[in-house]
């Protein structure tokens, strides 16, 4: 019976080295959604000011964003802005800058469309109640855009975990760095390796975004009924 390279995977720390780069892709992950929650909501909020000067500003910035593909924002953050700048930045701050300006932009977005989607006689009801501006915006308001953003929230944390993978471009030793090492390191006593690594990988991404996919459907259900 042929030998299956799926053995690498028990050689040494083989495994727990996977896990290990799975958890780097996380983090990285986590921490750019908490920044761009965190951030997207200020912008969410800004870009519905009917202000000229403050839209264009926004536009501008979303859809650079938009047009920039991660992996450029990428090399002009990690290669262009170190260089030009002198400005010493590890691989893992370069990707977290740019996921959290990507995510802001995106969460900004989704923010502004929950906002301008309450309709107008919300705000006029609680007014007609009694209700202070910051009071319907905390018990009327809020409540109902969260209910339309965390769905959209937890998915947008599942695109960033799976987009995470471009950061191997920038050295940083995360799950898909970690599986070419492995990969290159037994490339003559283990040839078919790669299938089963790579297939590891899957199974790693799937573990980590499937749960948080399902938790995004079963809210959007619960809500919508």
């Amino acid at each position: 019976m042929q030998d299956l390279g799926i053995r690498v995977l028990f050689m040494g720390n083989n495994l727990a080295r996977l896990l290990g780069g799975l958890w780097v892709t996380i983090e990285i992950s986590l921490l750019s959604v908490v920044f761009s929650i965190v951030l997207g909501i200020l912008l969410g909020m800004v870009m519905t000011l009917k202000n000229p000067v403050i839209r264009c500003i926004t536009k501008v910035y979303l859809e650079f964003i938009r047009i920039m593909p991660q992996l450029v924002l990428l090399f002009l953050v990690y290669f262009g802005v170190t260089k030009t700048f002198g400005i010493q930045l590890s691989g893992q701050v370069s990707a977290v800058i740019v996921f959290t300006l990507w995510g802001t932009a995106e969460m900004g977005d989704l923010v502004r469309g929950a906002l301008i989607s309450i309709p107008r006689h919300q705000y006029e009801s609680g007014a007609a109640l009694g209700l202070e501006s910051g009071q319907i915006y905390r018990y009327i308001i809020i409540p109902q855009t969260l209910r339309r953003l965390v769905p959209l929230a937890i998915n947008l944390t599942t695109r960033m975990i799976k987009t995470t993978s471009l950061i191997v471009l920038i050295g940083v030793v995360e799950v898909l760095k970690v599986a070419q090492q492995i990969i290159e390191a037994n490339r003559y006593t283990v040839p078919d390796s790669a299938l089963w690594i790579y297939g590891a990988v899957f199974f790693l991404y799937f573990l980590a975004c499937w749960p948080i996919s399902l938790l995004a459907s079963r809210l959007e259900k619960k809500w919508k009924d």
